[in-house]
């Protein structure tokens, strides 16, 4: 009786296990849009960084191109020092992978409390990051991002 209790229980768990909706697992692009949330919101410099590749390029709102390793680390360096990474939140995300290559899309909200003082600030805008896979790992190759345009009138009919 036992025997058959615990086998019946032991099916029963198999059963809802395989039957719940599997979420598939992140690659590419989006993978690396959760990394790098995970590493901002840590305001771990060097976490940041690993997403990128050497020779990617990075274009922020209001901030000078960085091109390549050295400047990606002096852009990331000069935000996170002046500001601690409140969060972090990207929307309306779309993914497409093709072979080693992978483009995400979507807008991002990033709040940041600046650490001389005063209210934190929102950045809110749009994003478009290109990556590419390389010695076993995923890495951005583009990472562009632009403020939220402001708010204009409709046309006038």
């Amino acid at each position: 009786m036992r025997y058959l209790l615990l086998r019946s229980t032991a099916l029963a768990c198999l059963i809802v296990t395989f039957s719940l909706p599997c979420r598939a697992a992140e690659t590419g692009a989006q993978y690396l849009d959760s990394s790098w949330i995970k590493a901002m919101r840590a305001n771990d410099l060097e976490a940041v960084l690993k997403t990128y590749a050497p020779d990617a390029v990075v274009w922020l709102p209001q901030i000078k191109e960085a091109r390549g390793e050295k400047t990606i680390r002096a852009t990331f360096e000069g935000l996170l020092s002046a500001n601690t990474v409140k969060e972090v939140v990207l929307s309306e995300t779309g993914y497409r992978t093709m072979g080693k290559v992978s483009v995400g899309w979507g807008r991002f909200s990033l709040t940041l409390a600046p650490k001389s003082g005063g209210s934190p600030v929102v950045m809110m805008g749009r994003y478009t990051d290109i990556a590419e896979r390389r010695g076993g790992r995923w890495v951005y190759i583009v990472d562009h991002a632009s403020a939220e345009p402001a708010a204009t009138e409709g046309p006038k009919q």
